[in-house]
């Protein structure tokens, strides 16, 4: 008596696309970084780079240098996102950025980011939780550039 066995293999290949997510999450990130620099410096000068033990002194370049690497590593997430969701049309996409924006300003910025820089001590560590509305704001326009640079490029590249 013979028995067989049949093994279903994927090709590994996702909907999502990690380029397209780089690329929407650098875009988002500078435009974000932008609104920051222009509504509270304080922000990406000295609150950012303090995370990694860069500021102070105050640096909005080096802030904006980790900001967009942040930006990018959030929109290889958002592919992934975009991945296992099933949401297929732009305009849905581009809302599910604006959804994945917010989400990173709950999480990140309102709670990790004030625990952690807490935690190494930085002049510029803000109350816990920091649910401030312009962070809102600013990470709701990183989404929402995020989800249409997205759609705009992953067929692209």
């Amino acid at each position: 008596m013979a028995t067989q066995t049949e093994t279903a293999t994927g090709t590994g290949e996702l909907d999502g696309n990690w380029r397209a997510g780089v690329i929407g999450g650098v875009a988002g990130a500078l435009v974000m970084g932008a609104l920051v620099l222009a509504m509270n410096a304080p922000t990406l000068a000295v609150a950012i780079p303090s995370l990694y033990a860069l500021a102070p002194p105050p640096s909005p370049g080096l802030g904006m240098v980790v900001h967009v690497s942040h930006g990018a590593v959030l929109g290889v997430v958002f592919a992934a996102l975009v991945d296992m969701s099933g949401v297929r049309t732009p305009t849905k996409r581009v809302g599910l950025g604006i959804a994945w924006g917010v989400a990173t300003w709950i999480g990140l910025a309102a709670l990790v980011m004030p625990l952690w820089l807490s935690a190494v001590g930085s002049p510029a560590s803000p109350p816990f939780p920091n649910f401030a509305p312009p962070s809102l704001l600013w990470h709701a326009v990183y989404g929402a550039v995020l989800g249409a640079v997205y759609v705009a490029t992953e067929d692209a590249v």
